[in-house]
Order: C-alpha cells, then sequence, then structure tokens
C-alpha cells in the first residue's frame, strides 16, 4: 500500500512515534500538551518571531508511522553567518519510503526558503532537545534527552545526510559520584545559593536566563534567550520543581551561576503515554513516592569567572542535595566532545557516558 504524506496534522504528529517504534527502544514522548504547544503560531515565541515552519506526517494503511518539522531560526542564521533550514522531530519507522517522503519535504522547504543547508534534529532549537542518538541504544534516557532506535541515523544517511558535532550525554550513579576536591562555595567568599521555589520562580529563572545567556554567549549555535522564549520553554517546569535540586549561586548580589536539575519525569511519562487522564492522578502518586532519578537541563556560569571552580562546586552542592533528598541516579544531557571543560567535570564527579548523539545536516543544490 503507497504512503501518503500529510501536512499540519497535529494529532497525527503527536502519535507517529508511538506507532513507529517498539517500547524496548526506549523513546519516551513529551507530555501531548507540549509537543501541540510547539507546533501553536500563536504560542510559540519562535514562530512568533516570524521564523517560517511547516510539519508533516506520513501515513501507511491510515497510521501515522513517522513525522518531521521544518524551520528556519532566523536569529540563529544572522548570529553564526548560516544559511541553514532545521529539522526537528524526526521520528519514523524502519521504511525507507515514509523516510525519503519526510525528509524530501523538509528538503522542499528548505529551498523555497532559500536556505543552503538542512540539519537535525533541533526539537526546536540549539537549547532544546538536539541531536540524533547513535550510540548506547538500548540506555534508558532521561527527561529532556533524545532517544531513538538505530535505524534513525541509517535513514538519514541513507537519503545524503552526513554526521557532524558529536555529543554525549552521561549518567552519575550518586552513591559513587567523587566530589572530594571540588571547591566549596560558601559565605565566607561572598557566595550562597538562592534555592527556585515556586514562590520565587520567576525572579530566580529570570536569573537563571541571563546567566545562561552570558556563559553560552561563545558556544557554537548558541542564540540567547529573550524572557518571552525562556518563559515558554520552562513555564511548565514550575509544577515538577523539586527546590532541593535547583539553584540560582549569587556572589555578593549578583548571580553568576545556576544548575536547573528536575526529577526525572520518563516513567510517570511512560506509564501515561504522554496524555493527562483519569489515571494520571495514580500515577503521579506513585511516581513521587518512587522517584529515584533526577537530570540535570543545565547549567552555566557567568564568563567573567569561568576557571574558577565554580562550575565543580555547583554541581557538588547538587550532588550532595540529591543524595539528601534520597535519590539514587543523576542524568546529564548532552556535552559537546568539543567541550573539554565540562568533559573533565563529567570524568572528576565519575560520571559515565550513556548516549552517544550527533547532529546531522545535507548541502541544498
Amino acid at each position: 500500500m503507497t504512503i501518503e504524506l500529510r501536512t499540519g496534522d497535529r494529532d497525527a504528529f503527536f502519535e507517529a512515534p508511538f506507532h513507529a517504534y517498539r517500547r524496548a527502544d526506549g523513546y519516551v514522548s513529551p507530555l501531548c500538551g507540549d509537543v501541540l504547544r510547539m507546533l501553536d503560531p500563536e504560542a510559540n515565541p519562535l514562530w512568533k518571531a516570524g521564523n517560517p515552519f511547516r510539519f508533516w506526517t506520513v501515513h501507511r494503511e491510515g497510521r501515522p508511522i513517522g513525522r518531521i518539522v521544518a524551520h528556519v531560526h532566523g536569529q540563529s542564521n544572522a548570529r553564526h553567518g548560516t544559511a541553514r533550514a532545521q529539522f526537528g522531530f524526526f521520528d519514523c519507522a524502519d521504511d525507507g519510503e515514509a523516510a525519503a517522503a519526510l525528509l524530501g519535504a523538509a528538503e522542499d522547504f528548505a529551498r523555497e526558503t532559500g536556505q543552503r543547508e538542512l540539519a537535525g534534529n533541533f526539537n526546536l532549537t540549539a537549547m532544546q532537545q538536539c541531536g540524533v542518538m547513535t550510540g548506547g541504544f538500548g540506555a534508558r534516557g532521561y527527561t529532556d534527552m533524545i532517544v531513538n532506535p538505530p535505524h534513525v541515523p541509517r535513514l538519514l544517511e541513507a537519503n545524503g545526510f552526513t554526521r557532524f558535532f558529536p555529543m554525549r550525554t552521561f549518567e552519575l550513579q550518586l552513591a559513587e559520584a567523587r566530589t572530594e576536591g571540588l571547591r566549596v562555595l560558601d559565605a565566607g567568599d561572598g557566595f550562597r545559593f538562592a534555592p527556585i521555589r515556586k514562590a520565587s520562580f520567576a525572579e530566580r529563572m529570570e536569573e537563571a536566563r541571563a546567566v545562561l545567556n552570558d556563559g553560552f554567549s561563545d558556544n557554537p549555535m548558541f542564540v540567547p534567550l529573550t524572557a518571552d522564549e525562556f518563559r515558554f520553554q520552562a513555564g511548565e517546569m514550575m509544577s515538577i520543581l523539586d527546590p532541593r535540586l535547583s539553584s540560582v549561586l549569587v556572589k555578593d548580589d549578583r548571580p553568576v551561576g545556576t544548575i536547573i536539575c528536575i526529577p526525572d519525569l520518563n516513567g510517570l511519562l511512560a506509564a501515561t503515554r504522554s496524555r493527562i487522564g483519569l489515571a494520571t492522578p495514580f500515577h503521579y502518586l506513585r511516581y513521587r513516592l518512587r522517584r529515584r532519578r533526577a537530570v540535570i537541563i543545565f547549567y552555566s556560569v557567568v564568563q567573567d569567572m569561568h576557571g574558577q571552580g565554580l562550575m565543580g562546586g555547583m554541581l557538588a552542592r547538587t550532588v550532595e542535595a540529591l543524595r539528601g533528598a534520597g535519590y539514587e541516579q543523576l542524568g546529564i544531557t548532552w556535552i559537546a566532545d568539543g567541550n573539554a571543560a565540562s568533559l573533565r567535570q563529567m570524568e572528576k564527579l565519575g560520571a559515565r557516558p550513556l548516549h552517544e548523539t550527533h547532529l546531522f545536516r545535507k548541502e541544498i543544490a
């Protein structure tokens, strides 16, 4: 039976990975509502800023078995001097015809918008979920990590895409974490940790955004986040925060560092199929009672304080807080292979590589 390529089918876009992948592949979807919000031109600041986008699903025998979104991040192209369209949410069954249809549609979009390259996954920017998993298959992922089966990079390569920008995710067994020798950040040196609680959520998160933008300013592909973009990405975090884990580091009343660490939600999302329904309160209660895994979404130190041991001190403090709260494992989302300082920090802590990921790109004629 021939395939059918559809444009703009939001429900099928959410459902596609559930038909494309087996449970054993380890894929866990973000909440349905979050996926649909990302595609909403009236809600997502990325689209409200004038960036063109389009999304497709591919269907066989009436079932969605693949999806993709393509867009142009104009702010990134202007900042980095590129002419790049980005693809994201490329999830597809091991079906060459379906993959060719999806990737071909994204390539056509890139041509129509005058771009010279198509690259991804970006779900939807370099400061959100990023990459295609190319190694570590079978290892259980954490919230905000991209997980896909081995045929996905193979489908990309069969359609002329090549790997670049290698990255890794990490996992730390907290009982084995090595924090001795890391800097202690205490009040005697003018430091204090401001926890991110519900009452101070907006203020702390704005401080975290400023520290993130400053600390990541020189990183490849980074584009400073506006307040609207950061609120859009982080706004749902308030309902799941464990205030013992996330904080802003302040020195002499100036925010100089931040760690955003949340409980891992993948067990809850998998149990509820990433939808809110009648059984969700039961699953949420079980999750709250049993949660033992957490994940660092990002951490940053302002540039003028790089190289002073602040990141090691912040990680040490977070590890102790996690242990005290009964957590057992910590996931760390992607670190680029070129980021020698962060990789050394993972080695010092005793974290082990979990997944290998790459971006994929193709020149557009």
